[in-house]
């Protein structure tokens, strides 16, 4: 007995010695390492901009791990409330509930616009029909008392053939802002598939001769040799397609939005968590277009720069 307690003692000073060197040079623990790091979440829309922003400011600054996540605007707005994340992706405006649910929580925030995006509806490529669509005739689609089954119920001389429609998911802002726009609050029809994962929106448009869908400009331009992009009409009655020229310009209306970040007051504190805001602020239009959307004009960015800089106490 005595000498398994000798065997014991043994192995338990072995394993403080094994701790003690997983330590680094100045005592501090390797879990000391990983505080460097910047927690993300939300919209799939914002979602190419941050990754954007993420692989270049780790490429700098390699101890700094910047997690970006993609659980739609709603998603990441829970755990933004729930102290799980420091900044927050959103393709919609933060909803007066969602605000509440902070202040509640003693959470201070910031809104921040990084880019412009125009909603985009497309069709699969063998679609040779549809030459444009209006707001009303989508708000006929899409909306739950809709009685269109094919496209000849949309207008006459389409095809009796049954559309298939392909939506963003509840929790995404994508889906809020057609609802909103498009929609005028009704809820979408039932027989929509619906995904927070706009890669598989385009993989059912793209496999669906008769599909619709929508989803953020950049998702198009990914994928513009697979897609038929649908001009919309404005409401000066011109049909519009969305480009960098016409979505900046706010021709191709009512279907560009911007694009934003929300940043926790708290969080600046951490000097790794201010440094990876500043750095998207200033890089954010850049990184919007080489995705594939649009920049706002360089006065904004240098506007809220300052106004990061004088949250942070900087």
């Amino acid at each position: 007995m005595k000498s398994r307690k000798i065997v014991i003692a043994v192995l338990m000073s072995l394993l403080v010695i094994f701790t003690a060197a997983c330590g680094n040079g100045d005592g501090s623990s390797a879990a000391g390492e990983s505080s460097k790091k910047v927690m993300v979440d939300g919209s799939s829309t914002v979602f190419p901009i941050m990754e954007a922003v993420a692989e270049e400011y780790s490429a700098a600054n390699p101890e700094v791990k910047a997690t970006i996540g993609v659980s739609g605007t709603g998603g990441g707005f829970e755990k933004f409330i729930a102290g799980e994340t420091h900044i927050s992706n959103a393709s919609r405006p933060i909803k007066e509930e969602e605000k509440q649910a902070l202040e509640e929580a003693g959470i201070e925030f910031t809104e921040f616009k990084v880019a412009l995006d125009g909603l985009s509806v497309v069709v699969n490529k063998e679609n040779d029909w549809v030459d444009q669509l209006t707001i009303e005739e989508l708000n006929k689609m899409w909306s739950e008392s809709s009685d269109v089954k094919t496209w000849a119920d949309v207008r006459e001389g389409w095809p009796e053939e049954e559309i298939k429609f392909f939506s963003p998911g509840a929790d995404s802002g994508t889906f809020d802002y057609f609802d909103e726009v498009v929609l005028e609050g009704e809820q979408i029809r039932k027989d929509a598939a619906l995904s927070e994962d706009d890669n598989v929106l385009v993989q059912g448009v793209t496999g669906t001769k008769h599909g619709i869908g929508y989803f953020g400009f950049a998702y198009y331009l990914e994928n513009k040799d697979e897609l038929k992009i649908v001009p919309i009409v404005n409401q000066d009655g011109k049909a519009v397609t969305p480009s960098q020229e016409t979505i900046q310009s706010g021709e191709y209306e009512p279907l560009s939005r911007p694009l934003y970040i929300y940043v926790k007051h708290e969080a600046l504190k951490d000097e790794t968590v201010y440094d990876f805001a500043k750095y998207t602020l200033k890089n954010a239009g850049e990184m919007a277009e080489a995705v594939g959307y649009v920049a706002l004009p360089d006065s904004v960015y240098k506007e809220q720069l300052k106004k990061l800089d004088e949250i942070a106490g900087k």
